[in-house]
């Protein structure tokens, strides 16, 4: 049975949050604090190795940049 792939690229995301990130002048230590997630968190999203990142992470991330979720998937 084949599976559905997702329309988004978790390397899009990973790219998207390090550039705003970067763009910010943010350290992954204060975009985790800022965001109220698990420094290492940041880490794995950075790099690709967060395969499934929740909600709740992507919304305090988002909640930094002032963007919305889909922002950081395009």
């Amino acid at each position: 049975m084949p599976t559905k792939k997702s329309p988004y690229s978790l390397s899009k995301i990973a790219q998207n949050i390090k550039k705003r990130r970067l763009a910010m002048e943010l350290s992954r230590e204060e975009l985790a604090e800022r965001a109220v997630v698990n420094y290492n968190t940041i880490i794995k999203l950075e790099s690709g190795a967060n395969h499934n990142p929740t909600i709740s992470t992507l919304v305090g991330i988002v909640g930094v940049f002032n963007i919305k979720i889909e922002d950081l998937l395009k």
